[in-house]
């Protein structure tokens, strides 16, 4: 049910899904297969699936979590940098003109 949610979601957003969908829809697939295979062992296929896609869905959402924090903080970083090395272009080229204006002087 959960996986299924998730798709109706993910299909009506019209956007591709983050790192936190994908794995949370990742973490509840391989968590409901896993709980099926050994529900199916003990006689509940049915309830091990529901357990599986339920520890999965919430294994799968901390590690899409994490992952994209990681990308929201190496994004910020990377727009640091290139702020930063903006305003290195713009300082060499004010010291450049500095200098052209004293040959002149």
């Amino acid at each position: 049910m959960a996986a299924v949610a998730l798709f109706v979601v993910a299909g009506c957003s019209g956007e591709p899904l983050s790192t936190r969908e994908k794995g949370t829809f990742i973490g509840t697939g391989v968590g409901a297969a896993t709980g099926a295979i050994i529900g199916a062992a003990v006689g509940a296929p049915g309830a091990g699936a529901a357990i599986g896609a339920a520890v999965g869905g919430v294994g799968g959402f901390a590690v899409g979590n994490a992952m994209q924090n990681n990308e929201n903080q190496q994004k910020q970083t990377q727009a640091q940098i290139s702020s930063q090395q903006q305003q290195i272009q713009r300082q060499q080229q004010e010291i450049q003109q500095l200098k052209q204006q004293q040959e002149t002087e």
